[in-house]
């Protein structure tokens, strides 16, 4: 057993070692160049380091028939920019999108998850970001699937999702505190994943994904003012024809399906809500899966508005 456990520990350390070469040999685009990603420093003066001011995005690349493609790319790079603009930076969406394309030409990479970010660098401590250099950066990577594309098991955290009357829901880097505290707090407990409730008991969201609930066979998208309002969820409303409404937590545990969707999650079915498991199959959950893998592919009617051609 002991021998057995050395080389599974070996063998992970040895694919750590690779995934770490494989990532110096990317490409990142970085201020309007593409360089090697193992050439990038930041100082320990960072004012981003410090103070969390930055804002990001996920968004894929997906293999269609027609070569690679990004979904939904205008969309994530608008909710970007009203991050940006938030926090006095400048960001040029026809910049961003070329910067994007760029690396995932430079990277030969068909299925891609992407992370662009824009932050506040040197210019020593403090809270004031007038007059700051900020930069952008884009950089890609294999896809990885948040919740690991398969039944997750979930409880309500403890802690409260950040209020949208003192964070906007968009994608700050600090305000993902909130999400971290959730997550490892959740995790502590054996589940998978955490869901935020408000003070009233309504539903939130996951730390990083929307929710759905089936019942009677109707599709209903949990709405929230707290929630980020995700591009996947509205992709899915469309397709789907699902309502739209407030959600108690009361109600989402009556549930037949309960499923999560965000950009590196997909469309993840929910396989228990502190101890209240749903149905095993997720017969619905599964084919709305499905239908969203064909759209995000090319396969459907849908697809042609939503994908840029790398």
């Amino acid at each position: 057993m002991q021998l057995n456990e050395g080389a599974s520990s070996e063998a992970r350390a040895e694919a750590r070692i690779e995934a770490s070469t494989a990532d110096a040999t990317q490409k990142l685009w970085f201020d309007g160049q593409l360089i090697d990603h193992g050439s990038l420093q930041a100082t320990l003066s960072t004012h981003a380091m410090h103070y969390g001011s930055g804002v990001f995005e996920g968004i894929r690349a997906y293999a269609t028939r027609d070569g690679a493609a990004v979904f939904r790319l205008p969309e994530h790079l608008e909710r970007m920019r009203k991050g940006c603009e938030l926090l006095g930076m400048t960001f040029d969406i026809a910049q961003a999108t070329d910067a994007v394309l760029a690396t995932l030409r430079a990277n030969n990479l068909g299925d891609a998850y992407i992370r662009p970010l824009a932050w506040y660098g040197d210019g020593g401590f403090g809270l004031d970001v007038t007059g700051r250099a900020h930069h952008l950066m884009v950089a890609t990577s294999a896809t990885n699937l948040h919740l690991n594309g398969g039944r997750t098991r979930v409880s309500v955290s403890k802690w409260r999702r950040n209020p949208v009357s003192s964070l906007p829901p968009l994608k700050l880097c600090g305000a993902y505190v909130n999400s971290i505290l959730a997550k490892r707090e959740t995790k502590a407990r054996g589940f998978d994943e955490a869901m935020f409730v408000d003070e009233d008991n309504y539903v939130v969201e996951c730390t990083g994904a929307n929710l759905f609930f089936v019942r009677d066979g109707a599709i209903t998208a949990v709405e929230h003012r707290d929630a980020l309002p995700g591009i996947t969820r509205d992709t899915l409303i469309r397709i789907t024809g699902a309502d739209s409404r407030p959600v108690s937590l009361e109600e989402l545990l009556d549930a037949d399906e309960v499923f999560a969707c965000g950009t590196a999650a997909e469309v993840a079915p929910i396989a228990e809500i502190d101890g209240r498991a749903f149905d095993a199959e997720s017969p619905l959950s599964r084919e709305i899966a499905a239908v969203y893998a064909s759209t995000v592919r090319g396969e459907s009617s849908w697809s042609g508005r939503w994908l840029t051609k790398v």
